[in-house]
């Protein structure tokens, strides 16, 4: 997006609501997404007023250009995320209460992710769907939508999750999609016939989210940023490519997941950097937004 705007334009639509979109959520290197990595990162933890100046700037250091800053700026306001007030002919920005309330629950979205094993009965949880092929608008709604929850597909109409909780999400899914009476849901343990490793290779490509794990370390394994700018940068890098693993990655049981699940070494890798980051980046951000002032 290389569309300009007019400088220091926009602000909250009146009663607006933060629209989610789980694509752009994980959306790779988009300005609008890079921006919400920075409010997440330094704007809510400050609890701070941001002058438009200083989110330009910050969003210059990863390689966004203004027009498309600005404009990310704007949309993300008219969004509902952030209110702001002029101070002649500037604007600063502060967070709304929702938008405020949905990056906190993204923060410990994040940073919760893969730290804990999780446990798990053996059970699972099975909801049945079938929709005809004729309506694919609908089925890529339910297939995205299950996808973004977890949920996998071993065969047509049969979606699996490991966790018995997400009834209540495929539920509101299903809902919101006028599906409810269309479905059935139980839960089991896996039966005598088949193998389930087999099962599951079938629901989810286990590999290619391995892949995107490789990745990343190699990407930020070796990075040693050394100068304020540089470390800054590498904060909302390292902060921005793991915001996508709780949307690509299941986070199946370990007795699920192959031998070697290089998921656990990025997940060490993440925190490692993360800590080690985090108070110069804090203080370099803090020198930008008073630079703003």
């Amino acid at each position: 997006m290389q569309v300009a705007i007019a400088p220091d334009d926009g602000g909250e639509a009146p009663g607006a609501t933060p629209a989610v979109s789980r694509r752009r959520e994980v959306g790779e290197g988009s300005a609008r997404s890079l921006l919400t990595t920075i409010l997440g990162e330094f704007v809510l933890p400050f609890g701070q007023r941001v002058w438009t100046a200083t989110l330009v700037r910050s969003l210059a250091l990863v390689g966004v250009e203004e027009g498309s800053a600005r404009q990310a700026l704007s949309r993300i306001a008219a969004e509902g995320w952030l209110t702001s007030d002029r101070v002649g002919r500037r604007v600063r920005w502060s967070l709304t209460d929702a938008g405020r309330g949905l990056l906190e629950e993204g923060a410990h979205r994040i940073y919760s992710f893969g730290s804990r094993e999780l446990s798990w009965d053996g059970r699972w949880l099975v909801v049945l769907i079938s929709i005809p092929e004729s309506m694919r608008a609908l089925r890529h709604k339910v297939r995205t939508q299950l996808s973004w929850a977890g949920f996998g597909s071993p065969m047509p109409g049969v979606w699996i999750s490991p966790r018995t909780a997400a009834a209540a999400e495929a539920k509101e899914i299903l809902g919101g999609l006028d599906l409810s009476d269309k479905a059935l849901s139980f839960v089991a343990e896996y039966g005598a016939l088949g193998n389930q490793n087999d099962m599951v290779s079938a629901a989810w490509d286990l590999g290619e989210v391995e892949r995107h794990y490789e990745a990343f370390i190699e990407e930020f394994s070796g990075l040693s940023p050394r100068s304020a700018d540089d470390i800054l940068v590498a904060q909302i890098r390292l902060v921005h490519e793991w915001r996508r693993f709780p949307f690509l990655d299941p986070q199946l049981p370990r007795l699920l997941l192959p031998a070697h699940w290089s998921g656990t070494a990025a997940t060490s890798l993440f925190e490692a950097k993360h800590a080690e980051w985090r108070e110069p980046a804090r203080r370099r951000w803090s020198q930008f937004a008073a630079d703003g002032d």
